[in-house]
Formats: structure tokens, C-alpha cells, sequence
């Protein structure tokens, strides 16, 4: 069966559109140890909706936030647009729609708010928002995963199953899936971003030994 990481619904059309190119994560609640473990170097792009909300996103990226509801299919037949105002975040569609796979391209591990920092151009989440996921669980570091991002020809529509819930990133999609289509960057001007993210990350300052 496929495997596809969790990632909020706004995130996925941003890296989707070349909008975004990394990924920052310390670990889910459902994962072993309450850790982050890049498990897989290939995998499809889910989209979740868990804990989104417009304040957690760039103002600039908030229109692509109630855009990103989209890519569920809800019971109720309308997107719960009210909802990414609302603490308790958005609840879980029928079904979501794949239209993007991810290739690993770096992955680096940093302590150092200023690499955080640095890093903002390339992830469309608040500075604010960013620093939270660093400060969470602070004696571990912040694993930071570039991506090479495709779009598939014609999305995929796939039924959210109750194993596909909770703070996890991996889920096994239980049909098939193509690892077709186009990057959504040229070579050239992907190349020139993974340098920058790179040194950025490797010139970062370990807050701990």
C-alpha cells in the first residue's frame, strides 16, 4: 500500500504550487517515543486539517488556507469555512483529494531559532507558529526535510479511514496511487533554494551539546 505523510491541507497546496519546500517536524502523539523518524524517502502528500487555523498562517496565505478545504470532501457537502477561526480546528472530511508526491532531498536537524528563521521564505506557517514547533519538546531538535514536490496528473480522491487520524505522519493509503507527473519547480531554480536552505541549516548554532 502507498505511504503518505500527514501535512495540513494549506501546506500541501504550497508545496503543491512550489510555494513551500520543506517540512518541520518533532513528532506526533501517536508515534513511537512521541518522535519524528523520516521513515521513508518517497510518499504521496495527505492532507489533514487538524489544528489549522487562519492565525497559524501567513496573512498572505490565508485566502489559500480557505481554499485548502477543498481538498476534502465533507458531509455536509459545504467546506466548514467558520471554522479557521475557531480553537478546536476543523473537522475531519469524508474523503481528501492526493494531487502531489514528494521525493526527500534533505533532511537536516537544528536547535537554532535563527535557522528558523532564516528558513521562513521557504514555509508559508507564522514565524510565530514556527518558533512553537521548535520550543516544543525543547531537548530534541527540529527535524527540517526538504522536498521535491510533484503534482500528479489527476488528483485522487481517497477515503479517510480512522487509522489516518491523530498526530502521526505516516498513514498507509489503502489504494493505488501513481508516482507520476511534473516537479513543481525547474531544476534550476530548486537547486539554487536547496543551497540556501542548506547552508542555513548547516551554519545553524546547536542550542545543546
Amino acid at each position: 500500500m502507498p505511504i503518505a505523510f500527514k501535512e495540513w491541507a494549506v501546506t500541501v497546496r504550497a508545496l503543491a504550487e512550489g510555494e513551500q519546500l520543506l517540512t518541520l517536524r518533532k513528532g506526533g502523539i501517536r508515534e513511537p517515543e512521541r518522535t519524528f523518524a523520516l521513515e521513508h524517502d518517497r510518499f504521496f502528500l495527505y492532507p489533514t486539517f487538524d489544528h489549522q487555523r487562519n492565525n497559524l498562517v501567513r496573512e498572505s496565505h490565508q485566502p489559500e488556507l480557505g481554499r485548502a478545504l477543498e481538498e476534502g470532501v465533507w458531509p455536509e457537502g459545504d467546506p466548514p469555512v467558520a471554522a479557521l477561526t475557531q480553537d478546536g480546528g476543523i473537522p475531519q472530511p469524508d474523503r481528501v483529494r492526493v494531487r502531489a508526491w514528494a521525493e526527500v532531498a534533505g533532511h537536516f536537524t537544528i536547535t537554532d531559532p535563527r535557522a528558523l528563521d532564516g528558513l521562513s521564505p521557504f514555509y508559508v506557517w507564522t514565524p510565530d507558529y514556527a518558533r512553537e514547533r521548535l520550543a516544543w519538546k525543547p531537548r530534541h531538535p527540529l527535524h527540517v526535510v526538504l522536498l521535491r514536490t510533484y503534482r500528479i496528473p489527476r488528483p485522487v480522491t481517497v477515503r479517510v479511514k480512522d487509522e489516518y487520524g491523530g498526530c502521526r505522519s505516516w498513514v498507509q493509503i489503502q489504494r493505488d496511487l501513481p508516482f507520476e507527473g511534473t516537479p513543481v519547480l525547474c531544476d534550476d531554480e530548486f537547486e539554487r533554494a536547496a543551497e540556501e536552505i542548506e547552508a542555513i541549516c548547516r551554519g545553524a548554532v546547536p542550542a545543546f551539546a
